[in-house]
């Protein structure tokens, strides 16, 4: 059984039948996440979150987030992470962290459901990225990202298990998946996969493509931009922050994206379109269209 699904008790009715059985769920707890760096040649801790994720790759978790929250900028300044016993990463940075933490402003939990719970100012919200995007690059062809969605669901493990997992995933401009992780909080999904390409040098992500498993928020396309992710696709909708982040960053942001269809809301640029494809844009304060 893997560490992020629990085999619970459950009473089943089908139809007129009743049934004492088991189900496998996802599992939710909270990871504390430390940084420790050198103060006057003595260590200092300090917590920077505590967000609520499915265990598994708890170390890529930390630090994606500290990378998408602007407290680390490159893999150098990572000298040493592990697991405590309390169950706590902890991240031994190279250099003092403390200006950046000030600014981080956190108090309290951050639930799977929200990854900018606890932050208490508006200025936080958007760290600077690290790079720029470049215009109209990679160029990728609309069906490559049509076909995100059934490439991302054949892959998606523990879904499979449970029923209750987001997924976040980079795919290459034909549409191979290339990194996925799965979690009950779509912010430490994306958080996953960003510490996973960090930690192997392969950031800026700028030849990828981001595939979401629901909406995509404000919060993803942060995090995408940090990463220097130009494209963001995503099963469900876009909210208006998400959309008008896409377009100041000049990222391209593509919702509802179905095997025919999808709503480009932004940076269409990147998009070589096929004839024979279906595509409706939604851009320019349009409504969105599925048809």
């Amino acid at each position: 059984m893997h560490e992020g699904t629990k085999c619970v008790e459950v009473e089943r009715t089908v139809a007129e039948i009743h049934e004492k059985t088991s189900d496998l769920v996802a599992v939710e707890a909270p990871l504390e996440i430390r940084v420790q760096w050198l103060e006057d040649d003595q260590p200092r801790v300090e917590t920077v979150a505590v967000t609520m994720r499915t265990p598994g790759h708890d170390e890529e978790l930390a630090i994606g987030f500290l990378f998408t929250e602007g407290l680390i900028r490159d893999r150098a300044e990572i000298v040493d992470v592990w697991s405590c016993r309390s169950g706590a990463m902890r991240v031994v940075l190279a250099t003092d962290p403390s200006a950046d933490l000030a600014r981080l402003d956190r108090r309290g939990v951050t639930s799977s459901s929200c990854g900018v719970c606890g932050k208490t100012s508006t200025t936080t919200l958007a760290a600077r990225p690290v790079w720029q995007l470049r215009p109209n690059e990679p160029a990728v062809p609309i069906g490559a990202i049509q076909s995100l969605p059934r490439s991302l669901r054949s892959a998606q493990a523990l879904f499979d298990a449970t029923g209750g997992l987001h997924a976040s995933a980079l795919g290459d401009r034909a549409g191979r998946i290339v990194t996925l992780r799965e979690d009950v909080g779509r912010h430490n999904a994306l958080d996953k996969v960003i510490g996973a390409e960090l930690l192997a040098r392969r950031l800026p992500a700028n030849d990828r493509m981001l595939i979401v498993s629901g909406r995509v928020s404000f919060e993803l396309v942060q995090k995408a931009r940090m990463a220097g992710i130009p494209i963001v696709a995503a099963i469900g909708a876009p909210s208006s922050l998400a959309v008008e982040l896409a377009r100041e960053a000049g990222m391209t942001l593509v919702g509802f994206v179905r095997s025919d269809r999808c709503n480009v809301y932004a940076g269409s640029g990147r998009i070589v379109q096929d004839d024979q494809q279906i595509l409706r844009f939604a851009q320019d304060d349009k409504q969105p269209s599925l048809a």
